[in-house]
């Protein structure tokens, strides 16, 4: 069974060093919650707002050990007028025989506006 595992988190400031750190901390989380290996992911997808551009969140994978080989991207969202700023999101494909209400997504910091009813299920 293929399900998608979702997760965002926001950062304070636009630098490398914040977005790599928010980023790993949300892939993290997933990775933890959901006991996630590498060769069960069939791709991974980043998005940030159009107010991230000093570093490509995907670059974070490469920190972890047997990640090399999934695919990852990252796109631009949509800019719509009161989006929450500052967002960093991923979605992850994975091969699971979990059903789709035991998925742990995570919502971190202010994205738990984004889903306060998935937030509150990771705390």
């Amino acid at each position: 069974m293929v399900r998608g595992i979702r997760g965002a988190i926001t950062i304070k400031d636009n630098t490398d060093e914040e977005i790599t750190n928010a980023s790993m901390e949300l892939i993290q989380e997933l990775i933890k919650s959901n006991q996630i290996e590498p060769d069960k992911v069939a791709q991974v997808l980043f998005t940030v707002t159009e107010d991230i551009t000093a570093a490509f969140p995907a670059k974070v994978l490469r920190e972890f050990p047997g990640w090399s080989y999934v695919p990852v991207v990252c796109a631009k969202e949509i800019p719509v007028p009161g989006s929450l700023p500052k967002c960093i999101r991923v979605l992850l494909t994975v091969n699971t025989e979990v059903q789709q209400d035991q998925i742990h997504h995570a919502y971190l910091r202010d994205a738990r506006k984004l889903r306060p009813d998935l937030a509150l299920t990771n705390e």
